[in-house]
């Protein structure tokens, strides 16, 4: 008698039937989920109204330029600041303000000007020396030309900036000009200056005003130094990509031929390279120890942009030393334990690799996919450009005075001198402060954000989808051709791929909007917690973490539910829930082989892609650190040698992630369409299997014989996935 915690066999639905008339794919199918179909055009209908919307309202040039305090671009072709591309601040000492940074907004006079100041100077002091004057008024406003008016009359209206700081353009704005020397920072080697005042102020003083405009400098030089190592190394980094991809394609084809020996091959040879690096780690760790120069600690120097400078440090090799270690403890744990499963995934990826054989242009689809998701990319950052730049230009009431009540209100800066505050608030001014309005359509600025990203999230996850369904449908096909390749039907990517497009869109949409829902939400808890950082509430932290961890579960989940579910749908044609539903009751139902094979067949193909990418990066460090000497003289000088390798080494990977995922989505085809031979057929002559003798092999199943009448001789052959003889 079973127990009461037995788990009853239909509980997980009945095993498929078998169909005597099915033959792979089914082609004689209908349109599934109409409904999501028709509302996935209307939200394409309304994304495309989106961004028309964005297009009119929106002017990328207030992204692009920076803006004076008439609201006027610089540098704008057509006007009167054509050639004055750079923003020069009045006062730069009163941009204090956290925000400044960000908005790019001070509470000072904004001129546009053609160059920068290159010296100290104040306005005090150019009255006194009437020769400088020429060169001074050009940081004036225009038209400006009275220097017999008043002096501190010119520096309450702001004709003119109280002083003038060597600076230089950084964002199309004027910043001081920071240099350090010796530990000590100085603009052009002073560490002191004269204010408008003819206060004493330290550069300390400046620096501390700009709210860190001397890190935000430092960024710009190490941003210009990796942008010349790119424009000298180009080249040699397209080369290493190509190189990944040959080897990518021809790891794939040789596993046809050799699974086996290059699975273990990967496998031992992770293990040794893993090997090597903790030794060499231990060796350098050695013969740092004991180094005074060498025992600082990592959180003591911080970030460094010469990455050199981590690796004389002792403590830098330890850490590696230890990741490294922990790395090889859990790899050689998982081959100890599923050692007798690796057989089987070999088995499987043999069978994909014949597969993708014979079906070569599957592995060219990605370039579709990577076309599409493109298109959908630059959609969603043209419209969302636009929406930013939407909205006319406000003006503020900025004030020197810090008791102005109408200090940072609206203005409108043609009846702003013929109110009353000017008098209120003497010096006050009413300068441009940023782009937006409070119309209707400006206040919906936020919601139509979020459905630029909700939209954009939605056709990324249907171009993934579509993708998946496509090359399912051909792996299927060959899978359930009893006679390989003669049986496999024409154009099969073709076929499936005009299959998904014309009978399933909307389930494709419907399994692509779950998705996208989950990931809207997961975005919007990053942000939440982004923006509550700095809180000392533990319990809202935890609660955070909780529901970034479950929301980072259930998106894991309904990927692999929905990439199944894909498979469903392009073999048998039915809706999203329908095909959903076979395919967990389907891996319920063989939840060991789902749990231990297809994991195992996961973490092969990541070997195989970390050992490309491995390889290429290694190959790539000897070439640009000189240590190849035939090509020693054609390696470009670079300021940083880990910019071009970081870049090889992570594009290695995605290059070879692209032809393995094509890979993987031929071994989760055929696991299923495995499973379901399996559940549907049982050998005999009527029924034979339709899987590979590999397999057949190792899960002790075989098709019977029968008589073969085919030339009217008695006899007996048996049938095998080659399908040397079918029977009807």
């Amino acid at each position: 008698m079973a127990r009461k915690t037995d788990i009853p066999s239909s509980y997980y639905g009945e095993p498929r039937k078998f169909d005597p008339a099915f033959r792979g794919p089914v082609h004689n199918r209908s349109c599934t989920d109409v409904v999501c179909c028709v509302i996935f055009i209307i939200g394409i209908l309304g994304y495309i109204a989106l961004g028309s919307v964005a297009w009119i309202h929106g002017d990328p040039r207030k992204v692009v330029f920076p803006t004076d305090s008439h609201g006027q671009f610089c540098g704008q072709q057509g006007t009167n600041n054509a050639n004055k591309a750079i923003l020069f601040y009045f006062n730069i000492l009163r941009c204090a303000s956290p925000s400044v940074l960000i908005n790019l907004q001070c509470p000072t006079t904004q001129l546009c000007v053609s160059k920068c100041p290159d010296r100290f100077a104040t306005y005090r002091e150019m009255k006194r020396n009437y020769k400088n004057w020429e060169y001074y008024k050009q940081f004036c406003r225009p038209g400006f030309d009275n220097p017999d008016k008043p002096v501190d009359q010119v520096l309450r209206d702001e004709d003119c900036p109280s002083m003038i700081v060597p600076s230089r353009p950084f964002l199309q704005r004027c910043f001081p000009d920071f240099i350090t020397r010796n530990g000590t920072l100085t603009v052009r080697n002073q560490r002191s200056f004269q204010d408008g005042d003819g206060v004493t102020r330290s550069v300390a003083d400046l620096r501390d005003a700009a709210n860190g405009i001397a890190s935000l400098l430092d960024a710009k030089e190490v941003g210009m130094k990796i942008f010349e190592d790119y424009a000298s190394s180009w080249y040699w980094i397209l080369i290493g990509l190509v190189i990944t991809m040959v080897v990518s394609l021809l790891f794939i084809l040789l596993l046809r031929f050799t699974a086996g020996v290059l699975l273990w091959l990967v496998i031992f040879g992770v293990l040794a390279a893993l090997g090597y690096g903790i030794w060499h780690c231990y060796w350098e760790f050695s013969s740092l120890r004991g180094n005074s120069d060498a025992d600082v600690t990592l959180s003591q120097i911080g970030f460094q942009a010469d990455f050199s400078i981590y690796l004389q440090l002792s403590q830098t090799w330890l850490v590696f030393m230890i990741s490294l270690s922990v790395i090889e403890a859990i790899i050689i744990l998982i081959l100890i334990f599923l050692r007798n499963r690796i057989r089987i995934a070999i088995a499987l990826l043999k069978e994909g690799s014949r597969a993708i054989g014979y079906i070569m242009s599957t592995l060219f689809y990605p370039i579709i996919t990577f076309f599409l998701l493109a298109i959908c990319i630059a959609y969603w950052a043209m419209t969302a450009v636009f929406l930013s730049s939407s909205g006319d230009a406000v003006y503020k009431v900025m004030s020197t005075q810090s008791k102005c009540v109408y200090a940072n209100q609206t203005c409108d800066p043609e009846t702003f001198s013929q109110s009353s505050l000017p008098v209120a608030c003497q010096g006050s001014q009413c300068a441009f402060a940023f782009y937006g309005g409070e119309s209707l359509y400006h206040r919906y600025i936020l919601l139509l954000q979020l459905c630029n990203l909700f939209l954009f999230l939605w056709l990324v996850n249907f171009t993934i989808a579509l993708g998946q369904c496509t090359l399912a449908g051909a792996f299927a096909s060959y899978y359930w051709a009893l006679k390989k390749p003669q049986d496999i039907p024409p154009f099969p990517l073709f076929s499936s791929f005009g299959r998904a497009i014309r009978y399933h869109t909307g389930s494709l949409a419907f399994g692509a909007l779950i998705l996208a829902v989950v990931q809207f939400f997961r975005i919007g808890l990053e942000y939440l917690d982004h923006k509550l950082k700095g809180s000392h509430n533990a319990f809202t932290r935890f609660l955070l973490c909780c529901l970034k961890c479950c929301l980072w579960c259930l998106e894991r989940f309904i990927k692999f539910m929905n990439r199944n579910a894909y498979i469903m749908i392009a073999i048998y044609g039915k809706n999203f829930c329908t095909s959903a539903k076979d395919a967990l009751f389907l891996l319920m139902r063989n939840v060991v082989r789902v749990a231990v094979l297809d994991k195992v067949t996961d973490f092969l193909l990541f070997l195989g892609k970390l050992l490309i990418s491995g390889s290429v990066g290694v190959l790539a460090f000897f070439f640009f650190t000189r240590k190849i000497p035939v090509i020693q003289e054609e390696v470009p000088s670079l300021n940083y040698y880990w910019v071009p390798l970081l870049t090889v080494i992570f594009g290695s990977y995605l290059v070879a992630h692209g032809f393995f995922n094509v890979y993987a989505m031929c071994v989760d085809t055929l696991f299923l369409c495995f499973l379901e031979d399996l559940e549907t057929n049982d050998g005999s002559a009527a029924r034979p299997f339709f899987m590979s003798n590999s397999l057949k092999n190792l899960f002790n199943k075989s098709n019977s014989r029968q008589p073969n009448i085919a030339n009217g001789k008695a006899g007996s052959v048996k049938l095998t996935k080659s399908g040397k003889t079918r029977h009807r």
